[in-house]
Formats: structure tokens, C-alpha cells, sequence
């Protein structure tokens, strides 16, 4: 097993070197945040090993032992040798896992997205994957697809890690599953109550009611409409915060009919 391709790190790197990346691949690979549990654990036992001078260098020169006082001379050389070689065949380098980044806007987290990526290999070779990003994957996400990596040794085949970046969105803000939305609405439709469009990631157009009287800041919720959570595929809410906007373009009768409305109000 390679610690230091698993932490990502030359066999030269520094003390503080192998703390940076440790950090780095133990916040990727954290199960609380959507990481692989086992590659979390070969990464904490690579850093148990390599932060310790001592442990560092018996992994770097690994010697054989032998016990003078049971050495016998009648020891079959032959099989001495052949276990020496098991040994060391153990030993070789597993394959290096590929790391890729994937940019997908919101609309396509709501769907999921397949992706053709197009990485090198160690030996030049081009490969080619298509790669199935399932819907409601988070920002900062990293999917892994077994056995995708790089296969310069003998043996299985690394992984590939699929970091993703999930593009801000002018109109939705994400919480979590939820969606959330500011809607500008004039101030006089507040009064009245009105209808609302709302177009939502998947091309649906829904209709919020905003009844008569209605506050400035109010939020409506729309339950089930909003991304689906990548594990359970279960739908969040959409928050839809409504927010007054004063008309610009009254013309003088207008303005005098709000006047004798407002004018009515003051003296009832």
C-alpha cells in the first residue's frame, strides 16, 4: 500500500507537508460530508505511519529479520529466497487514484447530469469515461467510481475521484434541499392579493397565491418542490419571500385616486 499516494504526496515531502495534505484529504474523504468511509481510513493509517519519523523510515527501508539463534543450517535457500520475493511482491505499488473536477449548474443538480471526461494515464493513454453525477449532489461533493484510475501496475485498477462545483445561480439560493427565492411584488398588489408565476428548475411553472393584505418580508413555502437529496431522493421545500416594490410609472390620475383612498383611511 502507497501512503504517499494516497495522501497525494511525494516520498521527499516534509514534515509539515504530509500535515497540509492529511488535513486536505481527511476534509475530502470525511463521511460526514459526503466522503468514502474506507479511503478515509487508509488515510488516517497513512498519516499514523508517516508523521512518525521512526514508523516513516521503517516504511521507506523495510528490512528483513533474521534470528541468529534459530538460524539452521540446513535451511533450504531456495525457499529462503522465494518467500524474500512473496514478500516484496506484496509489496508493490497499488495504482494511483485520478482526481477530476466537474462544474454542473443548479437546474442540473435538480436532474442529474452525465458527463463524457477525458483524463491520461501515467503511460500517456487517453481514457475516456461517461460519468452519471446524480441529482442533488452538493457543492464540494466528491464522488468516487471504482476502479477508473490509473493501471500502471499490475492489479486493480485506482480510482477516480469526481470533485463537484455546483454554479451559483442568480435567482435560487440553496439550503440544503431547500430552494429560496426573493419576489418582487408592488406594493399596491400587496394590498389587493395577486397571483405570482414561479418558473422552477425544471422547467415547471408554478402559481403562489398571495392573498389581500400581505406584509412586506413574508415568506410562502411550496412543499416538495425543491432538489431531491442525492440519498433518499426525497424533495426539499421552495421559499418564496415576497418583497415590496413602489410603481415608478403613475400617471397624475393615478396618484390622485391613492391619494382620496389614503386620504378615506385617515379620516374612518
Amino acid at each position: 500500500m502507497d501512503y504517499y499516494s494516497i495522501l497525494g504526496v511525494p516520498k521527499t515531502a516534509s514534515e509539515q507537508d504530509i500535515r497540509k495534505a492529511y488535513k486536505k484529504q481527511s476534509m475530502q474523504h470525511h463521511p460526514d460530508r459526503g466522503g468514502n468511509e474506507e479511503q478515509f481510513k487508509l488515510v488516517n493509517e497513512a498519516y499514523s505511519t508517516l508523521k512518525d519519523p521512526k514508523k516513516r523510515a521503517a516504511y521507506d527501508n523495510p528490512q528483513p529479520r533474521f534470528d541468529s539463534r534459530s538460524f539452521d543450517h540446513n535451511t533450504n535457500f531456495e525457499d529462503l529466497f522465494s518467500q524474500m520475493f512473496q514478500s516484496q511482491k506484496r509489496r508493490m505499488p497499488r495504482n494511483q487514484d485520478i482526481k477530476l473536477r466537474v462544474s454542473i449548474n443548479l437546474s442540473e443538480v435538480f436532474t442529474g447530469k452525465s458527463v463524457i471526461a477525458a483524463y491520461k494515464l501515467r503511460n500517456g493513454t487517453e481514457q475516456t469515461v461517461n460519468l452519471d453525477i446524480p441529482a442533488g449532489v452538493r457543492n464540494g461533493d466528491t464522488i468516487r467510481f471504482n476502479e477508473l484510475g490509473d493501471n500502471a501496475f499490475p492489479g486493480p485498477r485506482g480510482n477516480l475521484y469526481v470533485y463537484i462545483k455546483v454554479e451559483t445561480n442568480s435567482e435560487w439560493k440553496r439550503d440544503e434541499s431547500d430552494l429560496i427565492r426573493t419576489a418582487k411584488i408592488s406594493c399596491l398588489d400587496l394590498i389587493l392579493g395577486t397571483k405570482y408565476a414561479i418558473n422552477t428548475l425544471d422547467n415547471r411553472t408554478l402559481e403562489l397565491n398571495i392573498p389581500p393584505g400581505t406584509k412586506n418580508g413574508t415568506t410562502f413555502s411550496m412543499h416538495g418542490y425543491g432538489l431531491p437529496n442525492m440519498r433518499s431522493a426525497r424533495k426539499g421545500n421552495l421559499f418564496i419571500k415576497v418583497e415590496a416594490t413602489i410603481p415608478q410609472d403613475l400617471n397624475t390620475e393615478q396618484l390622485e385616486k391613492i391619494k382620496e383612498v389614503v386620504n378615506g383611511l385617515k379620516t374612518s
